[in-house]
């Protein structure tokens, strides 16, 4: 990836000027990038996806343009596509990220985001049988941000540290749900889906709709997103 942090803002920003307007991501939208991020998919084959779906939009009769682009999932396919043939080509590839090199981010900025982090964590509202988990992670991010202020930590580590706590964070309250609510969550999420199933493989719509219960649990309980990645 070119820019690690900037991954969600390149994306949002050429969707943005391609479709001539302000668009600021949707939980679909994000959850869609998540899911992108997450596979490994370079900046540069999810720029190059949504240039070949408007492209392709834009050469289509008027009368097949009474329906706008209003989410990234339009460019699903193409985003595959593009992806697919840079790593035919040995384009891109999905090594991982040396974030010490890449983003110059001081430990000190770092560790206050951990901080923050946990502050926030601390006030988030969790259901009863998460609150174990909730008190855990706020310890250890109190933790990690004095590993990473006092240099015992580089940015990768921590990182992966971040990426861990999130997921028992997650995992605590998804155990916690009620069944109903996770109904009405994937209900919500196939609604969504619906309108650009058509351009999407039955594994990307599978995790598409985690990636987008996921969000919507973690925004309910207002639990913020821990890894470095969303440090602006």
């Amino acid at each position: 990836m070119l820019n690690y942090f900037n991954y969600f803002t390149e994306i949002e920003e050429r969707f943005s000027q391609r479709k001539g307007v302000i668009h600021m991501l949707s939980t679909l939208d994000w959850a869609l990038v998540e899911m992108w991020k997450d596979a490994g998919v370079p900046l540069e084959a999810v720029l190059r996806g949504v240039d070949a779906a408007f492209d392709h939009w834009e050469k289509r009769p008027a009368r097949h343009k009474l329906r706008k682009i209003n989410s990234l999932a339009f460019c699903a396919q193409e985003v595959l596509v593009a992806g697919q043939e840079m790593a035919a080509a040995g384009v891109g590839g999905s090594s991982p990220v040396n974030l010490e090199r890449e983003t110059g981010f001081e430990a000190g900025r770092i560790s206050d985001y951990i901080e923050d982090n946990g502050v926030r964590l601390a006030g988030a509202t969790l259901p009863k049988d998460a609150k174990k988990a909730q008190k855990e992670a706020v310890f250890a991010l109190k933790t990690l941000s004095n590993q990473v202020k006092n240099g015992v930590l580089g940015n990768e580590a921590v990182e992966r540290h971040l990426t861990v706590l999130e997921e028992k964070l997650y995992a605590s309250v998804l155990t916690a749900t009620p069944d109903g609510e996770l109904v009405e969550l994937r209900a919500e999420a196939e609604r969504e889906i619906a309108p650009y199933k058509r351009k999407m493989q039955a594994a990307q719509i599978a995790q598409l709709q985690q990636q987008f219960i996921h969000k919507r649990l973690l925004e309910k309980c207002g639990i913020p997103r821990l890894s470095l990645f969303y440090l602006s």
